[in-house]
């Protein structure tokens, strides 16, 4: 079997490459860490690091094995949070899973809000999460509800959800700009104007698909920059440094540098869904699942 101290080991080891630093990451000497990871190796079978005189590399094999690790101490992680809660009998706490833009529009910290109003001694763990990694929690009983993008596939035997929000893209320019003396904006207006492009860490292929959806609109972006998210790239807009699309939901966080305008021939929005356990074991889950699509219908 595993051992979760060799994994922890592991990836301490893979994310300095080097034993030096992971050591004093970890308070521990070098060489009882060289021997836990070679012991680790041995019992696998497998060679995880490539090593050179001064620093190790993850082999290949090590890279993947570094990406099931980290995922499996994770849900170790919230498996071991769950079970102090219940041993303090929290009625087992929430633990939730989200994309960020269930922050962004509100939708999880109003959830949170009317939970807190009702029962103020509820703990809540949250995990921003991949939506595959929410489902697997889902199923293993690690997460209670998750917030995702897109739902369960409708014949997926465990999983259940409903739709939250549909929330449509704006444009944001810079309040200097030409275009923001104008009511309507057409496509050409916007053809080969400087972007400022959001990242969607869910689409591997986000840009690719970002450009794919401005042609099939009518017009070519000119991408200058990438925003990691969404208030990142607002912030960029209020500097004069390009158009970029938000959702409505980010409106108000827009300042006084900034225009926003409605875009009717786009027609592209960011969609959230709440996805669950088929089978419900708590009425804590059940009580605050109700909150959150409660919290949707007025969002």
């Amino acid at each position: 079997m595993l051992d979760l101290r060799q994994l922890r080991y592991f990836v301490a080891v893979a994310e300095t490459e080097h034993v030096g630093q992971a050591a004093e990451r970890l308070h521990m000497s070098q060489s009882p860490l060289s021997r836990q990871i070679a012991q680790l190796e041995q019992n696998l079978g497998l060679t995880l690091f490539e090593r050179g005189q001064q620093r190790i590399r993850l082999t290949r094999d090590g890279q993947v094995f570094l990406a099931e690790a980290r995922a499996l101490l994770r849900h170790a992680d919230r498996l071991e949070n769950l079970g102090r809660r219940l041993g303090r009998g929290e009625e087992g706490g929430l633990c939730i899973g989200y994309v960020a833009d269930a922050m962004h529009t509100g939708i999880l910290p109003g959830a949170l809000r009317a939970l807190h109003n009702e029962r103020p001694g509820i703990h809540v763990a949250l995990y921003n999460l991949s939506p595959i990694e929410q489902f697997e929690g889902l199923r293993q009983r690690s997460l209670d509800i998750a917030l995702v993008h897109e739902p369960p596939t409708t014949d997926d035997p465990d999983l259940l959800a409903a739709p939250l929000l549909e929330d449509p893209l704006l444009l944001a320019l810079p309040a200097g700009h030409p275009l923001a003396d104008q009511e309507k904006v057409t496509p050409g207006d916007l053809d080969g104007q400087p972007w400022i492009a959001v990242e969607n860490a869910q689409d591997p292929a986000w840009r690719d698909t970002f450009v794919a959806t401005c042609t099939a609109a009518g017009f070519t972006p000119d991408i200058r920059l990438e925003a990691t998210e969404p208030l990142t790239a607002l912030g960029l807009v209020a500097s004069g440094l390009g158009l970029a699309l938000v959702q409505k939901s980010m409106v108000r966080a827009t300042t006084e540098d900034v225009a926003v305008r409605e875009l009717p021939w786009h027609d592209t929005c960011i969609q959230l869904w709440a996805a669950w356990h088929r089978v419900d074991l708590r009425p804590l889950v059940t009580s605050f699942r109700a909150t959150v699509l409660r919290t949707s219908s007025t969002a």
